[in-house]
């Protein structure tokens, strides 16, 4: 079995990671093409691969990087070209650093750094991050030391939180030893004395200057209302109400306000005094002194704004990763379902064909018989529909194999637009707005226009068959804050809606409407794949599908696709009409009896020759042993030591080279990266009718013919 292409149930063993390590061309470094790998390299990258903390591996003297999904989020704009190159090379700002990090624990040693400071260029440009840092050397084969398994704790939040609450809690510590110090060195506002009898407040110089009275009034007696009117209004009830409780109760007193200066400006002072009585407990005066508090208080404010605002990024902090942990959750139910819906399809796909290839076969042997021909027709349409089912499967799992190319919005409408109209009928009306010059897309034009085709049906089912529905696109440029909480990354993309004022959604619907088979029509009416294939389409394509729906009020559907800077490409030619009949050699290899047996039948009765083999080790004996075949069909999962992909390779290396034609009813990314063929590719999906093949064998044979040297 291939290395990591089982992920027993684990995220990272099938995460982005996981794909790009195994498409990687490891030939063109020290440690050699994947298959050739030690089993102490395969278990140390599958121990990194499952890890939810960012680590990564560097092996050999000269430390190449193989990370985790963790650690590509922590690499930033540096991912995915860390992977495979040195480290010193990754990571020049810090070469030298890690130079002593490999050389220690390849002499097995270990490090460990606890909020390592470091000046790193993850996005373009020099940023500070602190770290903590665990480094410890990884056995090879023979036990000695290989690589060095490095995890990554970024503390960078952590640090700057900890500096600015220090900051605070240092100017709180000298405003509060400032204020003693004033205290114990006499520095006072001033003194009073209330005579409760007569009203009057009486102060010194300190205290006239503090209030702004003149120093006669002061030292004559002033109205306490004069001295009410300098405290703050959001300050007087509460003093009035420590001064009437220190009179009842004899109490101290104690009171910390804000008293309005000449030029405007409030400060903080800490009054505090005492009550004094006669002989039968009546209140005779009120002495006090007034204490400048201002700096303290400023500090104190400070550092509750700091507190405050520590808490709302912890509560923010919290609210994200609750949001993050459910779009989690909700993923790995929709990559469950996807993988389950993947291997379905692909043994359905199989089946299908044996039962569609014997059909077809049938058809023709009993080309006079009527009743026969009724029965083996209906039975081909009902081949033809589970095909259909097995291909939205496909698509929702994002295992379908894409063959995209670069169109703009305009030519695509130009092609799906009579179309629409055929399908909605006259009642509805597609109001087209797209932008005079739209960017450039990179998509599989088919599966566009039946996701587009999709979507329309949908808005008509929720309009009832009468209405408007609008079809737009926009060029749009979207920012780090655009993109804070969507499956986005920052640039520029195309975004294609689907907008109607129908029914509308709750949000309960809303919630499964990706989901394959979740359909709220009646029965008949609907396989609850439509939207769940737009998912997978979107997904597969690099972009991202958003659903705004409200009950009575209408439904918007928004595709984004990255934009590509590349040309428009031209369709690609057509296959030949007519099947060639040269007594060409055809090499079919395929595992399954009852496919092969179907299919060389077919082949033979076209007039071609034909040799078989049951997997790609035997296919590549009977080459070894001579065998010419002018080309090779073969499925691409099989069982055996070779694969496909290795019967493919030798034969590019022929001279001249043989075609290959592939099939297969779903690939598990065996021959493609994200399910996006390459063009020296050429694959034929199951089931297939037996026109189809003939035609792909006949157009693979002419190029090839059209390819030889003249003589």
């Amino acid at each position: 079995m291939p290395f990591l292409s089982q992920s027993h149930g684990c995220q990272g063993w099938r995460g982005e990671m996981s794909e790009r390590i195994r498409a990687f061309d490891w030939s063109t470094t020290d440690l050699g093409p994947l298959g050739t790998w030690s089993a102490s390299l395969r278990a140390a990258v599958q121990l990194l691969l499952g890890s939810p903390q960012p680590m990564v591996m560097l092996w050999g003297p000269a430390g190449y990087m193989i990370y985790n999904d963790a650690y590509a989020v922590f690499a930033g704009g540096r991912h995915p070209q860390l992977l495979g190159k040195p480290v010193e090379l990754g990571w020049p700002e810090v070469a030298d650093f890690n130079r002593e990090v490999v050389d220690t624990c390849l002499a097995g040693g270990t490090l460990v750094y606890r909020s390592k400071e470091l000046v790193l260029f993850r996005h373009g440009e020099a940023e500070t991050v602190w770290l903590d840092l665990f480094y410890s050397p990884l056995a090879d084969d023979d036990g000695a030391p290989g690589g060095v398994l490095a995890i990554v704790v970024e503390t960078t939040d952590h640090v700057i939180a900890e500096r600015q609450k220090q900051l605070a809690e240092t100017a709180y510590r000298v405003a509060n030893e400032r204020l003693q110090l004033a205290l114990n060195a006499g520095a006072l506002l001033g003194c009073f004395v209330w005579d409760i009898e007569s009203g009057l407040l009486t102060g010194d110089e300190r205290f006239a200057r503090t209030f702004g009275f003149v120093l006669a009034d002061a030292q004559n007696g002033v109205p306490m209302a004069r001295k009410a009117e300098a405290i703050h209004p959001d300050d007087r009830e509460r003093v009035a109400r420590l001064v009437d409780l220190t009179i009842r109760t004899g109490e101290p007193y104690s009171a910390e306000y804000r008293i309005r200066r000449e030029d405007g400006a409030y400060l903080w002072v800490l009054a505090s005094g005492r009550c004094e009585y006669d002989g039968h407990g009546q209140a005779l005066r009120f002495p006090g002194v007034l204490i400048d508090i201002h700096e303290r208080k400023v500090a104190e404010t400070a550092l509750l704004q700091l507190t405050r605002t520590l808490e709302q990024r912890v509560e923010d902090e919290v609210q994200a990763r609750s949001l993050a942990e459910e779009r989690l959750r909700q993923s790995q139910k929709l990559e469950a379902i996807g993988g389950l819906t993947g291997g379905v399809a692909h043994d359905f796909n199989n089946v299908l064909q044996v039962i569609g290839g014997n059909l077809h076969m049938l058809k023709r042997q009993q080309a006079d018989n009527p009743a026969v021909q009724r029965r083996v027709d209906a039975a081909i349409a009902g081949v033809e529909r589970g095909a259909k089912l097995s291909a939205q499967l496909l698509a929702f799992a994002r295992r379908q194999q894409l063959s995209p190319r670069v169109y703009s919005l305009q030519r695509l409408y130009d092609g799906v637009g009579e179309l629409l109209q055929r399908a909605l009928g006259e009642t509805i009306e597609v109001q087209v707005q797209l932008p005079p010059a739209p960017w450039n897309i990179r998509v599989d034009r088919n599966q566009l226009e039946n996701a587009v085709l999709n979507l329309v049906l949908n808005a008509r089912d929720a309009l009832q068959g009468e209405g408007i529905i609008l079809l737009s696109g926009e060029n749009i440029c979207l920012d780090e804050p655009a993109c804070k909480g969507r499956e986005l990354a920052p640039g520029e993309y195309v975004r294609l809606s689907v907008c109607d004022r129908g029914q509308g959604m709750s949000p309960q619907v809303l919630e499964h409407a990706f989901e394959p088979f979740f359909t709220t029509k009646a029965d008949g009416h609907g396989t609850g794949l439509g939207l769940s294939m737009v998912f997978g389409f979107v997904k597969q394509s690099g972009g991202h599908i958003e659903i705004d729906s409200q009950l009575g009020v209408g439904t918007r559907v928004d595709l984004y696709f990255p934009r590509s800077l590349a040309s428009e490409q031209p369709d690609g030619p057509s296959a030949c009409v007519e099947p060639l009949c040269e007594q060409a050699m055809i090499l079919v290899v395929e595992d399954d009896v009852s496919v092969r047996t179907t299919v060389v039948e077919l082949l033979q009765h076209a007039g071609y020759q034909v040799q078989v083999a049951g997997n790609a080790d035997e296919a590549m004996a009977l080459l070894d042993r001579g065998l010419a075949v002018d080309l090779i069909f073969t499925d691409v999962v099989m069982p055996g030591h070779l694969k496909s992909a290795n019967l493919a390779q030798w034969a590019r290396l022929q001279t001249p080279p043989i075609p290959v034609l592939f099939t297969s009813g779903h690939t598990r990314d065996m021959l493609s990266h994200n399910r996006q063929l390459a063009p020296e590719v050429n694959l034929l999906a199951k089931p297939y009718a037996p026109d189809a093949l003939l035609h792909r064998v006949c157009d693979l044979l002419q190029q090839a013919q059209a390819a030889k040297p003249a003589v």
